[in-house]
């Protein structure tokens, strides 16, 4: 049969399936899912109940059904009729196998955009886009296959419990979407890692980061791709001035080595602007801080000016709380962040995820614009809970009824406000204590069963 034919009946069959998925349709095209099937060479040779598309929907939607097993998405999204077939989780494991990861990563790639422009707060500095790079963590699934892969965080305490998969990504801190990320074993030096983001930033993008990232080498290369840097340096940097700027900054060089440096050869000029906090409340108080920017003029860009706007990175820090703590988090029955056991099923979940966050934060973001309000005044767990629960409302039979829902839907999203940002802080310590409880060690993991019943083995004592 022709394969134009079976994809076109595929392509009915899952949108005639998983109707009540129909509103991802306003961030997520049928035709964008439909062409990177093809261009990943995923189109089926026969009819079946999971095909490829369908497969792809019901991922699209565990992204977003967080709180679901994989079955449960799949009989969340259709309209299931007495006689109609489920399938089994297996089944549903197995698809997913088949589809792989390479449609997911390049229907991210297709589907997720810049979602601010100009006239939104905190969206821009200058006329430069705000991006930020970051990394953190997630725990795994306790299977061999994902410990020999992403590996196992150690301490002093030794081996951690749940083998993790280290994030790093690129962020746009206007809005929280998530434009690209880079996955890698845990340990894994971050500033390595953020090479794999360098051909996703460019000209009119401002970047942030953190102090981890820096190198001559990073900067650099960042540089060459026309984007504009404002990073934290540490405090041992060895940052000489050679010009002094009105606002109190200076101009210095970085160098690759000391013994360039000794010779002033293969120098950066770049801006320091030192600062600390008055203020015994805040954290960091007296402590040096050391802000390196390529932004060189003083009169467009003045120190106290860039002072604020590197507190938008912590617009990521709370992308990683959306989505480890309210998007996907820990609980009963889930014991790690993801439920993935093999490498190529995390990666695949983890761009699910990412896509699911998205359509959110998309939602999110053009219900401030219609409302014309700063997207930071809308709660992204309320969103969230107003997509879960007229998602399956959606009536896409017309193009009427579709529009009416999406604007009901958008109204309701608007009415999750969140108050003003309060002036306050959040000192960087853990609740949890160290359990007294001894540390699982490798000797304990996959245990043979007891060859006695409990019955057998006990002894009584005169």
């Amino acid at each position: 049969m022709d394969d134009a034919v079976v994809s076109e009946r595929d392509s009915l069959d899952a949108l005639d399936q998983l109707s009540r998925l129909a509103g991802l349709t306003q961030v997520i095209s049928a035709a964008s899912v439909q062409q990177v099937l093809r261009d990943c060479d995923r189109i089926n040779e026969r009819a079946c109940v999971l095909s490829f598309e369908v497969t792809t929907w019901v991922l699209l939607a565990m992204g977003v059904l967080t709180d679901l097993p994989i079955r449960g998405v799949y009989q969340h999204a259709r309209r299931l009729q007495p006689g109609d077939p489920i399938p089994t989780r297996g089944a549903l494991c197995l698809a997913r196998q088949r589809l792989g990861v390479a449609p997911l990563r390049a229907l991210f790639e297709r589907v997720v955009r810049p979602l601010t422009d100009d006239q939104m707060p905190g969206a821009t500095f200058g006329g430069l886009r705000l991006v930020g790079i970051d990394g953190t963590t997630f725990d795994l699934p306790d299977t061999p296959a994902n410990e020999a892969a992403f590996g196992r965080p150690s301490g002093g305490r030794g081996d951690g419990a749940f083998p993790q998969v280290q994030k790093v990504s690129l962020v746009e801190l206007g809005s929280r979407a998530e434009l690209a990320f880079v996955v890698k074993p845990c340990c894994r030096s971050e500033a390595v890692v953020a090479w794999g983001l360098r051909r996703h930033v460019g000209p009119g993008m401002l970047v942030l980061a953190d102090r981890e990232f820096f190198s001559y080498s990073l900067w650099q290369g960042y540089l060459a791709r026309g984007c504009q840097l404002l990073w934290r340096g540490k405090a041992n940097f060895v940052l000489t001035p050679i010009e002094l700027l009105f606002d109190g900054s200076y101009l210095a060089k970085v160098y690759p080595r000391p013994r360039d440096r000794d010779h002033d050869r293969r120098g950066i000029t770049i801006r320091v602007i030192k600062y600390i906090l008055d203020d015994p409340q805040r954290g960091g108080h007296q402590q040096e801080h050391t802000l390196l920017t390529s932004l060189l003029d003083a009169q467009a860009h003045a120190a106290v000016d860039l002072i604020l706007c590197y507190h938008q990175r912590w617009e990521q820090e709370l992308l990683y709380d959306e989505q480890k703590t309210h998007h996907d988090p820990v609980r009963s029955g889930k014991p790690a962040q993801l439920r993935s056991g093999t490498p190529a099923g995390v990666v695949q979940e983890l761009y699910a995820l990412s896509i699911g966050h998205f359509v959110t934060q998309a939602m999110r973001v053009e219900a401030a614009r219609q409302e014309r309000i700063d997207p930071d005044r809308l709660s992204f767990t309320g969103t969230l809970r107003v997509l879960r629960c007229r998602l399956p409302e959606c009536d896409s039979r017309s193009g009427a009824s579709f529009e009416a829902w999406w604007r009901r839907l958008l109204w309701e999203i608007s009415w999750e406000r969140v108050p003003s940002r309060r002036n306050r802080r959040n000192p960087r310590v853990v609740k949890h204590q160290v359990s007294n409880y001894g540390k699982k060690h490798p000797r304990h993991r996959g245990l043979p069963p007891p060859r006695k019943s409990f019955l057998q083995t006990v002894v009584m004592l005169i």
